[in-house]
């Protein structure tokens, strides 16, 4: 719920990731593509179906930050209407030829290559950047400064649109019900997968009437009905903490977040290293040179001599 992040710019990112990903429905007329595929049939397009498998595949393809809001009612609904106008698109450029070509056969070649390297380093990387414990404590020794924070609280919220939304729930929560399982069910904030929960934050992280709310209830207590410019909130305050320095623990991620891109850069120069050192390579240089490209500025053929400059007439010559 943080003001930089509306939902709808999260569900702009969410029809974003799913219409450009990997293709989910089967064009039109596909009936042998059909038949092979899996799971329950969740919309029907021209022919074409999309499934629960296929809606699953895109959920676990969308970026961290996105799955959360893909786990919400309307967060799911936005993910399928996305998928469908996708298929919609693959079958009109299907009949519109645009599947077949030798650009396109081409293109296809070029992603695969693509994608086999990026799975021949990622295996690599992720095997051989492991951060140790040590690592970890000489960055925490040595950063302490970036890990003094002031007075800080966790809190989880329920956000709905209504007013009148929002105080059936609380209702609900009065009278005994489980706030995280609630806020599962209702909220529709990207929050919601996680029962609501925003973790830890500090003055000037969310908008002012939410913090103010936040800031004022005891441990444990939930507030009335809070209304901002996201819609009407529930809040409940799970943790206080002081300033002061975060223990290593608590900043582990962070510190890993840190190390490990000096790390993957690290393994990456090794890799080139030793397959270049078990290979056998020549360059051409003189066909290299021969593509042409922009020559550097003042760059003159080789054996050819700058013009001398004009000399200044002799005095009394004409």
């Amino acid at each position: 719920m943080n003001a930089k992040n509306t939902a709808k710019f999260i569900a702009a990112a969410l029809c974003a990731a799913v219409l450009f990903g990997c293709q989910g429905g089967t064009p039109s007329g596909d009936t042998k593509a059909d038949a092979k595929k899996e799971g329950q049939v969740l919309a029907e397009v021209n022919g074409g179906t999309i499934t629960t498998a296929d809606f699953n595949r895109e959920l676990k393809n969308l970026p961290e930050y996105l799955k959360a809001m893909a786990d919400t009612p309307e967060g799911r609904k936005e993910m399928l209407d996305t998928m469908v106008i996708r298929e919609l698109i693959l079958q009109q450029a299907t009949k519109d030829g645009l599947d077949k070509g030798a650009d396109l056969e081409d293109k296809l070649k070029d992603l695969k290559k693509r994608l086999i390297v990026e799975a021949f380093l990622k295996k690599k990387v992720e095997t051989e950047s492991q951060v140790s414990d040590a690592d970890l404590q000489k960055f925490y020794d040595q950063n302490k400064e970036k890990f003094k924070t002031g007075e800080q609280i966790r809190a989880s919220h329920i956000l709905v649109k209504t007013e009148k939304e929002a105080k059936d729930i609380l209702a609900k929560i009065k009278a005994g019900g489980n706030f995280e399982e609630l806020a599962k069910k209702y909220s529709v904030d990207s929050s919601a997968a996680k029962g609501g929960d925003l973790g830890w934050f500090g003055k000037g992280s969310m908008v002012p009437v939410f913090e103010k709310a936040a800031m004022a209830l005891k441990e444990g207590q939930v507030s009335d009905v809070v209304k901002s410019d996201f819609g009407y909130h529930i809040i409940k305050l799970t943790g206080k903490r002081a300033a002061g320095l975060r223990p290593l623990e608590e900043v582990k991620d962070q510190i890993k977040g840190a190390i490990m891109p000096q790390k993957q850069q690290e393994i990456f120069q090794k890799i080139k290293e030793e397959l270049k050192k078990n290979a056998k390579i020549t360059i051409k240089e003189d066909v290299l040179k021969e593509m042409g490209g922009k020559k550097e500025e003042g760059n003159k053929a080789e054996g050819e001599k700058p013009a001398e400059p004009a000399k200044p007439a002799e005095a009394g010559k004409k």
